[in-house]
């Protein structure tokens, strides 16, 4: 890779697609369903860490349980099934992956998604045909906040970490990128306040908010 290639790390859930509730949500239901109660307001705060994080939280049990991967399969389906149909881009989502193409970033996803769910929601965003390299859970051990996927990401991207920013939405991808030593900027469209994004070297409130500064952003400050 060049010494001057540019990697945009993105992440998709809370920060290009409006999808927080509805995984949380999604959550909620399958608890229903196997007798479990998992309670809205915890997992909401959850989502952004991958289910291997998240099911021993809210249930108690490990994702390579047997129970624990039944819950995991059906939670994706009711997912998909169910809530990513409904699900919209933020505003000028698309927008900001175009200029930061034309201004030279090579645009690769780093999500705690499953494979299976990152590609319905970039193909729900409208999206998908920008992407130039994608990382999902199934290319990590362990999700946020460990730093595995970011790192899978500029493995796959073959960059080294002062080469990227990481765009997201949560402390976890904050956290993530920052183990990883790359650097954050961070959307507050997920749900997550400042306090919460501090570690970010920027904090913009949405795709939109981000494009309309982007001359005077960190991105607009690598080139060349």
């Amino acid at each position: 890779m060049s010494e001057r290639t540019k990697v945009a790390l993105l992440d998709i859930d809370g920060t290009l697609i409006d999808s927080n509730d509805q995984h949380a949500q999604a959550w909620v239901d399958v608890g229903r369903e196997f007798g479990i109660d998992i309670d809205y307001g915890h997992v909401r705060r959850l989502i952004g860490m991958g289910g291997d994080k998240v099911l021993p939280e809210v249930a108690g049990l490990e994702e390579d349980s047997p129970t624990g991967e039944k819950i995991k399969e059906r939670r994706g389906e009711i997912f998909r099934e169910t809530y990513l149909p409904t699900l919209k881009p933020f505003p000028q989502a698309r927008e900001l992956l175009q200029r930061l193409r034309d201004d030279g970033w090579m645009l690769v996803v780093a999500t705690s998604a499953s494979k299976d769910d990152m590609d319905g929601l970039l193909k729900q965003a409208g999206i998908k045909d920008l992407i130039e390299e994608k990382t999902s859970s199934s290319d990590a051990e362990e999700s946020k906040p460990d730093p595995d996927i970011v790192q899978a990401a500029l493995k796959t991207a073959g960059a080294r970490p002062e080469q990227a920013l990481m765009l997201g939405d949560t402390p976890y991808d904050v956290t993530a990128s920052g183990r990883a030593g790359v650097r954050c900027v961070a959307l507050r469209c997920g749900g997550w306040g400042d306090a919460d994004l501090g570690e970010a070297v920027a904090v913009y409130d949405d795709p939109a908010d981000l494009l309309s500064r982007y001359d005077e952003s960190p991105y607009a400050a690598e080139r060349a």
